[in-house]
């Protein structure tokens, strides 16, 4: 199995910045894509940011300029640096990682619990 344990997220101000950190551990012979994902209520799953093994990245047009997505292949792990926090980006947001598993030698697609972003005065 493969998991994928998120932290990071939490009450900042408007303005503020926050680091969102995904670590995917598990049966895993290679982690391939990696990246950020929001949904809020009643809304479909939409990307944030993502990077390739291979440290291409791709953002949201909301996140240009703002966010900043990293990983570490060595610890299986990806961040999203996110500055200039506004009141919309509130919401839950889910770590995926593209794994090929070192057990059963497939690729799939996995989620992490979802960690929630308030950004508030």
């Amino acid at each position: 199995q493969v998991q994928l344990v998120e932290s990071g997220g939490g009450l900042v101000q408007p303005g503020g910045s926050l680091r969102l950190s995904c670590a995917a551990s598990g049966s895993i012979f290679s982690v391939y894509a990696m990246g950020w994902y929001r949904q809020a209520p009643g809304k479909q799953r939409e990307l944030v940011a993502s990077i390739t093994s291979g440290g291409s990245t791709n953002y949201a047009d909301d996140a240009k300029g703002r966010f900043t997505i990293s990983r570490d292949n060595a610890k299986n792990t990806v961040y999203l640096q996110m500055n200039s926090l506004k009141p919309e980006d509130t919401t839950a947001y889910y770590c995926n990682a593209v794994v090929l598993r070192s057990d059963v030698h497939v690729v799939r697609d996995y989620w992490g619990q979802g960690t929630q972003v308030t950004v508030s005065s």
